[in-house]
């Protein structure tokens, strides 16, 4: 939803950057140009947008102009049709033919790099390709500021324009950003090829929102990622750092409109009727593509081909009529697909055909629309055979020109059209030449049912999911997102406010303690042994046994850790153990039991994840990792992190592809380690199960009034923060409840003669405090430094009760003094000269 700028009268602006302005341009005399804008593609897509936004292109305007009055002159009719150019002058054949087209093309379309030879050319290597490709980058972002207003959206498009998104946010870390792919993504096989991998990643990672056309290369960005960079992919997208960069799907799509339009003019209709006439007799198969290698013209050819030799009734009946637009021919690997392609043409001919009839007509050249929708119209079969293809909106085009026809679509299963029309299409492997003859042979044959119905499905998508609608769910996602981004800015946690925690503390009658132990409660982590031999803090030993056994306070370790470490380290408190995150509860005075597990949990996946485990630290020096019941962390802490980080992501790739791929499990990626655990297994699920069993077994009649939760958390389970959230009730209903409860005896501890209370929790907001640890971004409600201040904060706790509060608020140099005396005290573990 777009927010008009009322004050200003004015809509809000939209950038559009792409390599190539969506303009013809050429001159007309000294220092006047002509202009045409190319119709379909990007203005297509932006049809909608525009309507929504002030749109402004910008991009290479397609003609090398050196003249400074010259591009004054172009400048200004291009400002005409809202068009800013950027002069690429020299720079322009390195950046272009040379990176974008020469290297980073062949890549994403799975194609490899080329060789590169240093005694060919020495001022044409990969390293001054991409220097000159960031330095273009770099005019397009010199371009964009001279021409930014406050509140400009940029959308970025395609791989020629990789760092940009983070030239812009470096300048402006403001700007909303969207950059979207209009090519496929490779595999992370493929992509970790290129030498400057990381480094166009995480500038693209920059960007607000990643936009691609289908979920297969969506996914291979994400896994890419995480196997490249070592960051995190989840269902949104990439999390770096706390930062999350969404990447999304939005299949591009046509204009519908105007092909159905035109298919009703008289010139197209009268073109129609001779092309019928000229092909009387016989059925018509129509390829339009490219002249490059991912089309897969060879490909049709040899399945035509083949399908002529094992059908010999049908040489006389089929034609297949091919458009092979030129492109690019002065580069070798063009002209060599060229010359096949030609090759490919006579033979096929030359055993096919005869004086009167041929049976492919190649045409190495572009055709006007008009005379394109009349091809489109009258042909029988459209045969798409690319290699590899972003999405292939000639098979789009094909179907809004077929109402009348109802032709039938033989499409590759490597075009990413594939994923749209595949339902009404036939898919087809263009690498098997048997698949592809056998296709056309289904095709030709297919009975007019049959057509109509695939028809009809493809139709109604090609009419939905137009360009107009994809421009529409692109600029809808990156408002939405940027909006979110705000209000998380907003929402920044604050400091904790120790004395509030305090004094809270103090006028509260059954407090709730909720602690992690990794992180939070441990001693430092050097000090740990490579057998994750987690230890509790010394320092927090008297500490915690006050707090422990306070009888107005209950605490809960809530931990990641299995029963064993959590026996060890609390077996001697007076305390609630919670393990595996929170599968198994505990207090100590009694037995582990299972809360109430999430019903058809399946454990199928633990021995496959454990042999994968098993494999990766025989593999990893100094690596190690522990197997609980619903739960397996492998840890790279002592290890050579740059090799850990590899070995992790790795790791991850046979995780997903054997044991756990269809397995019911959230894999958390830490900052050195990699846990997969039983999908529910997180804090924040677990917290209400431990609450009623702690409620169950220690008859509470009190409901609790004070909270205070803090942990250093992985980012799923930070759900338990926003549990309590949920459960704080109006300051007059508190007020209410507790005037009702019992005002004799608040422990929860002598209270199992009575009733146990239905409202576990009465809980006012300001009661509530929950404290991440050394995490800017968090859903808790503060931030606190490190263990040390936590712990730090539990001493001031766990004295409070033998001072007032106005000590706190009001210290003095000897209260200072005092509580200073009884915090080494009880460092030391002399609790008993509290007196609780």
């Amino acid at each position: 939803m777009v927010v008009y700028d009322e004050a200003c009268g004015r809509r809000p602006r939209l950038l559009v950057v792409a390599n190539r302005l969506p303009v013809s341009a050429k001159r007309t005399g000294e220092n006047s140009w002509s202009l045409e804008m190319s119709p379909g593609g990007l203005v297509s897509g932006l049809l909608g947008v525009t309507a929504q936004f002030d749109t402004k292109w910008v991009g290479w305007p397609g003609v090398d102009v050196y003249d400074e009055v010259e591009k004054r002159a172009l400048s200004k009719s291009l400002a005409e049709m809202k068009c800013i150019p950027v002069f690429l002058e020299e720079v322009f054949d390195q950046y272009y033919n040379g990176y974008c087209n020469g290297i980073l093309w062949p890549i994403l379309h799975h194609m490899g790099l080329p060789q590169e030879d240093h005694h060919l050319d020495t001022n044409k290597t990969f390293q001054t390709q991409y220097d000159a490709y960031k330095k273009a980058n770099r005019l397009f972002l010199d371009v964009i500021i001279k021409n930014y207003e406050e509140g400009d959206i940029v959308w970025c498009h395609d791989y020629h324009l990789m760092f940009l998104p983070q030239y812009l946010k470096e300048y402006n870390s403001k700007i909303k950003v969207g950059w979207f792919l209009h090519s496929p993504f490779p595999s992370s096989e493929v992509y970790k090829t290129l030498p400057s991998r990381s480094e166009l990643l995480r500038s693209v990672l920059r960007a607000d929102l990643l936009g691609f056309h289908t979920y297969d290369f969506a996914r291979h960005f994400v896994s890419t990622c995480t196997r490249i960079l070592g960051v995190e992919g989840t269902h949104e997208g990439v999390v770096d750092q706390g930062r999350v960069t969404r990447v999304a799907v939005f299949p591009i799509g046509i204009d519908p409109d105007r092909f159905i339009r035109a298919c009703e003019l008289p010139e197209v209709k009268q073109q129609m009727n001779e092309l019928k006439e000229r092909f009387a007799g016989k059925k018509v198969i129509l390829g339009v593509d490219r002249l490059d290698m991912i089309k897969g013209i060879p490909q049709k050819f040899l399945g035509f081909e083949k399908f002529l030799e094992e059908n010999p009734n049908w040489r006389d009946k089929v034609v297949l009529v091919q458009i092979a637009v030129p492109t690019r021919n002065g580069v070798p690997e063009y002209r060599k697909v060229k010359t096949q392609v030609h090759g490919l043409v006579g033979r096929i001919n030359g055993r096919f055909g005869s004086v009167s009839s041929l049976p492919i007509h190649h045409m190495d050249r572009s055709v006007d629309f008009n005379y394109l929708c009349a091809l489109y119209a009258i042909a029988d079969v459209m045969l798409v055979t690319s290699l590899r293809d972003g999405m292939n909106l000639v098979s789009y085009e094909f179907v809004a020109c077929q109402e009348v026809k109802k032709g039938v679509l033989v499409l590759s299963e490597f075009a990413g059209a594939g994923q749209s029309l595949g339902a009404g299409a036939l898919l087809v492997n263009p690498w098997n030449v048997t698949e592809v003859s056998s296709a056309i042979k289904e095709a030709l044959n297919m009975p007019a049912e049959e057509r109509e119905k695939r028809h009809r499905v493809n139709f109604q998508y090609v009419k939905t999911h137009s360009a107009k609608k994809w421009g529409d769910d692109f600029m809808s996602e990156l408002n939405e997102i940027c909006a979110e981004s705000e209000i998380q800015i907003r929402k920044t946690p604050q400091e904790l406010p120790q004395q509030d925690v305090i004094q809270r503390y103090l006028q509260s009658n059954n407090r709730l303690i909720i602690l992690g132990f990794f992180g939070t409660l441990t001693e430092p982590m050097n000090n740990q042994t490579e057998e994750l031999d987690l230890k509790l803090n010394p320092e927090l030993k008297g500490t915690l046994k006050a707090l422990c056994n306070d009888p107005k306070t209950t605490v809960v370790v809530l931990s990641r850790s299995g029963r064993n470490i959590l026996d060890k380290n609390f077996g001697e408190y007076n305390i609630w153990l919670a393990a595996e995150n929170g599968m198994f509860l505990r207090h100590t005075t009694g037995e582990w039991v299972m809360t109430n597990m999430p019903q058809n949990m399946n454990l199928d996946w633990v021995d496959g994840t454990k042999n994968v485990f098993e494999y990766f630290t025989d593999r990893t020096p100094r690596s190690f990792f522990k197997a609980n019941e619903t739960s397996l962390v492998w840890n790279y802490e002592n290890a050579d992190i740059k090799f850990g980080r590899a070995q992790a992501r790795d790791m991850l790739q046979y995780l997903w592809a054997g044991p756990i791929s269809n397995a019911s499990v959230d894999v958390v990626r830490g900052n050195h380690s990699v846990e997969v655990h039983a999908t529910g297994g997180t804090k924040g699920a677990a917290i209400g199960r431990i609450l009623r069993d702690i409620m169950r077994k220690e008859s509470m009649t009190t409901p609790i009034d004070y909270v205070f939760c803090s942990g250093y958390l992985l980012e799923k389970d930070e759900d338990i923060y926003t549990f309590f959230e949920s459960k704080i009730v109006p300051s007059k209903l508190s007020h209410e409840t507790r005037s009702k409860s019992s005002t004799g005896n608040h422990s929860l501890k002598k209270m199992k003669k009575k009733k146990v209370s239905s409202n576990v929790l009465d809980l006012k907001k300001e009661n509530y405090f929950s404290a991440a640890i050394g995490q800017a971004r968090t859903k808790a409600r503060y931030v606190i430094d490190s263990s040390e201040d936590v712990a730090d904060l539990l001493h001031k706790l766990a004295v409070a009760e033998t001072t007032t509060t106005a000590n706190y608020v009001n210290a003095n140099a000897n209260s200072k003094r005092w509580i200073s005396i009884e915090l080494r005290k009880l460092a030391m573990g002399d609790a008993e000269l509290i007196d609780m």
